[in-house]
C-alpha cells in the first residue's frame, strides 16, 4: 500500500512533516543537551527557574520554541494515522481533536519521565527536586482537559443505551440533540461565570506559589474554558457526522475488543 493511501488527511504532505519532525527532535535534543552541558561543566547556573522566565535566557527560550514546534509537528504527523480501535475522522474539527489527543499522548510520555527523573533523584541520589512535582501536576491537568476532548471525538464518553436503544430512529436523533443542548448550556454557563476569573489570573500571571512557583492558575483556569469550549464543539460535529447513520443496537459482545483480543492471545502464545 503506497504512502499516500496510508495517509489519514496529511496526503502528499506527509513525508516532508515526518522528516520536519526528525529534524526538530534532533535540535530539541541537541539544544536539550547543550543546555545540561552548560550547566554540568561551564557554570552557566540555568536551571528549571529560568524556563519560567524563558525571555532573559536566549538560549532557554530557543529551546522552547524548539521544544514547542517539535510538539506540534510530532502531533500533526501522528495524527495523520489512525489506531484499529480509533473512530474515522469525519471532519475538520475531527482532525484537530486529533492532533491534540497525540499531544495528550506524548505528554503522557513526558510525565511518566518527569516521575521517573524525581524518583531516581530522590531516593537513589538523595537530591530532590522542587520543581517535578509542580510539573507533573501542570502536565496531568492539560492531559485531563486534552483527554476529555479527545473521548468527546471517539464517543468514547459514558453513555447508557437501555432506553435509547428502544427509541426509533426520529427519537434517537431528538435525544441526541437535546443532549446537544445540555453540552453547550454547560458551556456556555462555565464560560460565563469563570472568564471573569480566568482573565484576572491570565492577566497577573498568578502563580502557584511554591519554591518553583510556576503559573498554575494562570495557564489552567483559562486552558479549563478554552477546552470546554472545543468539547461542546466537537459535540456538534459529532451530531452532523452521525446524523444520517443507521440506527445502532448496543450489546455486551459488541463492546468486546476483537484486536485487543487477538493481541492478547498471541502474547500468551509467544
Amino acid at each position: 500500500m503506497s504512502e499516500a493511501h496510508e495517509s489519514l488527511w496529511l496526503g502528499r504532505l506527509c513525508k516532508p512533516v515526518r522528516i520536519l519532525m526528525v529534524a526538530s527532535i534532533v535540535a530539541t535534543a541537541i539544544l536539550v543537551l547543550w543546555v545540561i552541558l552548560g550547566r554540568m561543566f561551564f557554570g552557566t547556573n540555568i536551571g528549571m527557574k529560568q524556563f519560567l522566565s524563558p525571555a532573559e535566557t536566549p538560549i532557554v527560550m530557543l529551546t522552547m520554541l524548539v521544544a514547542s514546534a517539535t510538539l506540534l509537528i510530532a502531533s500533526v504527523y501522528l495524527s495523520d494515522s489512525r489506531g484499529t480501535i480509533e473512530v474515522q475522522p469525519s471532519g475538520f474539527f475531527d482532525i484537530v481533536s486529533l492532533i491534540f489527543s497525540r499531544f495528550t499522548m506524548i505528554g503522557i510520555s513526558i510525565l511518566v519521565f518527569v516521575m521517573f527523573y524525581e524518583v531516581v533523584s530522590r531516593y537513589l541520589f538523595k537530591k530532590p527536586t522542587l520543581w517535578a512535582n509542580e510539573l507533573s501536576l501542570w502536565i496531568a491537568a492539560f492531559l485531563f482537559l486534552f483527554a476529555g476532548l479527545y473521548a468527546m471525538q471517539q464517543r468514547s464518553h459514558i453513555r447508557i443505551y437501555v432506553i435509547y436503544d428502544l427509541l426509533p430512529r426520529w427519537m434517537q436523533k431528538l435525544a441526541d440533540v437535546i443532549s446537544l443542548g445540555l453540552i453547550w448550556t454547560f458551556a456556555f454557563l462555565l464560560i460565563w461565570g469563570g472568564y471573569n476569573e480566568a482573565l484576572s489570573k491570565f492577566m497577573r500571571w498568578e502563580t502557584f506559589g511554591t519554591a518553583w512557583d510556576p503559573p498554575l492558575p494562570a495557564t489552567i483556569k483559562p486552558a479549563i474554558l478554552i477546552i470546554i469550549a472545543m468539547v461542546a464543539i466537537q459535540a456538534l460535529s459529532n451530531l452532523i457526522a452521525d446524523w444520517n447513520k443507521r440506527p445502532e443496537h448496543h450489546t455486551a459482545i459488541a463492546d468486546i475488543d476483537e484486536t485487543e483480543i487477538e493481541s492478547i492471545r498471541k502474547s500468551i502464545k509467544d
